[in-house]
């Protein structure tokens, strides 16, 4: 069809792990044939000057996705930046229409870590119907959307976050356990039930330095059914999800239509 799909990281300012998180993307892009176009914006740009880039990424047709770096300088709301991003071209879903169409399950585009986390779960060969998951985060990145697209997929979801009363013995009656609460190996085996597949959201350092999940990894490796390990488990999937919200985006933008969305 001649169809190259375009994505545009949009980059303000010189955040390190930021940097390293967007070479991540232009070399997976590169990888897959996908067009990737870095926009590169100093710290001081105002609030109007950057809403007067992505407008001009809505009207350019070889961009199918745009992608805006977070965090933002304090001085610039993001959901104020994020709002401004046509929705046909939000591949983070992170516009609060993707994320009405997430709620009602109808077809958009959807946040990828929670995306990620889906395949995971399906690459494991179990049934998420009928299971009962526990997601231990809320954050609007996260824990709400794949909380919803397990109810989609017909589990049963019981939400909790940090200050959930009797966290441990709720977290030990899942079969799917979900952390993303941002607490360096907070997770222990007594939080896990036998055989259970916990899916570690987490990035965060130790008092070593070393990268780390919200899962204590050795020990409950001993007692899950599938556990994902960080780095190495989520974070490749966030990314092979954006590309995959990216190939979706671009043909819908140019009205390709297969049998449902591209991941079956």
């Amino acid at each position: 069809m001649g169809i190259t799909p375009g994505l545009a990281v949009v980059l303000v300012g010189e955040n390190p792990a930021s940097i390293t998180y967007v070479r991540s993307k232009e070399k997976a892009c590169h990888e897959v044939g996908i067009y990737s176009e870095v926009i590169r914006l100093p710290e001081t740009i105002t609030e109007e000057e950057l809403l007067q880039v992505i407008e001009e990424l809505n009207r350019r047709e070889e961009i199918d996705g745009i992608l805006v770096q977070l965090p933002l300088p304090s001085h610039i709301r993001e959901q104020v930046v994020i709002n401004r991003i046509a929705v046909e071209k939000d591949v983070d879903g992170f516009t609060p229409v993707n994320q009405g169409k997430l709620l009602l399950n109808e077809k958009g585009l959807f946040p990828c870590t929670p995306l990620g986390i889906i395949d995971l779960l399906k690459e494991t060969g179990q049934s998420i119907a009928g299971k009962h998951a526990v997601v231990i985060g809320r954050s609007n990145i996260v824990g709400k959307p794949v909380s919803l697209l397990l109810l989609h997929q017909h589990a049963t979801v019981t939400m909790a976050h940090s200050r959930t009363a009797g966290l441990k013995q709720i977290a030990r009656e899942a079969d799917i356990l979900v952390v993303a609460m941002g607490q360096a190996k907070k997770i222990t085996s007594d939080y896990v039930k036998p055989g259970a597949i916990v899916i570690d959201v987490g990035i965060n350092r130790d008092e070593n330095g070393k990268l780390v999940g919200d899962v204590d990894f050795e020990a409950v490796r001993e007692i899950a059914g599938f556990i994902t390990p960080v780095p190495g488990g989520v974070g490749p999937m966030t990314i092979t999800m954006l590309l995959q919200n990216t190939l979706q985006a671009s043909l819908w933008n140019h009205h390709v239509e297969l049998a449902g969305r591209i991941d079956g």
